[in-house]
């Protein structure tokens, strides 16, 4: 039987276990270089969690082997874990994470993935941030790059400020705070005309393109995470991916750099990044923004 470690955090006492599992086999990362990545990274992160229903990819016996996708929080978690139930034709009972105790018992249970819906759970119908996923067709960054500068362009004509951050895998994500006074349909529709003026502009670059056989090598403009229920990879989560590479907000000075991708930052060096510079996305969400006025320089720009 697993040794197990009882420690006290926030007041809740959590069980560690198995803490020298192998959880990414070919970096020889642990369970427990996971658990002290996530409480090291609390403070940074858990204002991106705040009062978000949490979706969670775990992957009990390592990234070598299928995990599995988790929304429903089982019956088994303790008291003090936070739930929220959410949904339409079907209830989910969703976990919160307001405090380190929580990101460490998640950890605890081999969640190496953290996503997070775009709006809170008091009006979960209405974002607060918008979020466009730029998704390569292959393995090169720089068409990325360019398309996340040319975007940031596009918005702030549209007078809307933007925020960028590597997703730890292929792309990026450039997000838009809202000021929660759109719904879903709203603010999705906008993302899409967006993406589709960007489309029609560069369309040997770009795609809005569904069917991944129809992209070609184009980066496609993924507008779907504005949707109720939808997702994101939340900021300073570790994706299962060699070399435990981490979701991190960067500067748009930072983007320029071209020896930037997106798996650049890891549990293994993202410490060293916010050593040089605080969380570029720490006042994001009091930075929302309406979309009212953009909406109507978008449709000038649309009937051009």
């Amino acid at each position: 039987m697993a040794e197990t470690l009882n420690t006290t955090l926030d007041g809740h006492q959590i069980g560690l276990s198995n803490l020298e599992k192998v959880l990414f086999p070919k970096d020889g990362i642990t369970k427990g270089d996971l658990i002290r990545y996530y409480l090291k990274i609390a403070p940074v992160m858990l204002p991106h969690l705040k009062d978000r229903p949490l979706s969670f990819q775990r992957f009990p016996d390592g990234i070598g082997a299928e995990g599995f996708y988790q929304k429903q929080v089982p019956k088994s978690y303790p008291v003090w874990i936070k739930r929220v139930p959410l949904g339409v034709n079907e209830i989910v009972e969703y976990a919160l994470a307001d405090t380190s105790a929580a990101l460490v018992y998640f950890a605890q249970q081999a969640v190496i993935v953290f996503h997070t819906s775009p709006a809170r759970a008091d009006k979960p119908h209405n974002p607060d941030i918008l979020i466009i996923d730029l998704d390569p067709q292959t393995d090169l960054f720089e068409p990325v790059r360019q398309t996340a500068f040319g975007l940031k362009e596009l918005f702030g004509g549209l007078g809307l400020e933007c925020f960028v951050k590597t997703t730890g895998s292929r792309g990026l994500h450039v997000a838009v705070p809202l000021d929660r006074a759109a719904d879903f349909d709203q603010a999705h529709e906008f993302a899409q005309r967006v993406a589709q003026l960007y489309e029609r502009r560069h369309p040997d670059e770009v795609t809005t393109e569904i069917s991944k056989a129809k992209r070609g090598s184009r980066v496609f403009i993924d507008t779907n995470r504005n949707h109720y229920s939808q997702t994101a990879v939340a900021p300073y989560s570790v994706r299962a991916r060699a070399g435990a590479p981490v979701a991190a907000p960067i500067t748009w000075e930072e983007l320029a750099d071209k020896g930037v991708r997106s798996d650049s930052y890891s549990i293994e060096n993202v410490f060293e990044l916010l050593e040089r510079r605080p969380d570029p996305w720490r006042d994001i969400y009091r930075r929302g923004q309406s979309l009212d006025k953009a909406e109507e320089r978008l449709e000038k720009l649309d009937s051009r």
